[in-house]
């Protein structure tokens, strides 16, 4: 069997000129290299929640949610993992008590700032086989797709 699709299988469809499968397969190998570079055993959404407090100080765990775009089961789940490691310590929030509060410990503010030259060496490492004015191109053209 064949690794690709002839051009045209008689439906007009390749799977792998479709814009979704081939943003997938860059967030993979993205993903892969951030395994690889990034210390801690932090997954790309982990670093975001780290990295969103510690430049951002504590906020509501819905709005830390909001800010990284991730829906609020998943907001929870990652908050407390991190929680559970160390990294995070969630309180009632003083102005509403329905509310829980997230804000970064000093252990998780350690592992952030050791992350942070990594995640750096990610987007490098990532973004490697375009040309400098490739690179600004794609993310240019990305960016408009949010």
């Amino acid at each position: 069997m064949e690794d690709e699709e002839a051009p045209d299988a008689g439906h007009g469809y390749v799977l792998d000129e479709q814009v979704g499968y081939m943003l997938r397969r860059a967030y993979q190998r993205n993903s892969l290299i951030f395994s690889e570079l990034v210390p801690g055993g932090l997954t790309t959404t982990q670093f975001s929640v780290l990295y969103r407090l510690g430049t951002q100080g504590a906020m509501s765990q819905n709005m830390l949610g909001r800010s990284v775009e991730m829906d609020g089961a998943t907001t929870k789940g990652v908050v407390d993992r991190l929680a559970q490691r160390g990294l995070l310590a969630t309180a009632p929030d003083p102005a509403d008590r329905r509310r829980r509060t997230v804000s970064l410990t000093p252990e998780g503010a350690a592992v952030l700032a050791g992350a942070i030259a990594a995640a750096k060496e990610v987007t490098r490492t990532t973004l490697a086989p375009l040309r400098p004015a490739e690179r600004k191109t794609f993310l240019r053209l990305l960016a408009r797709l949010m």
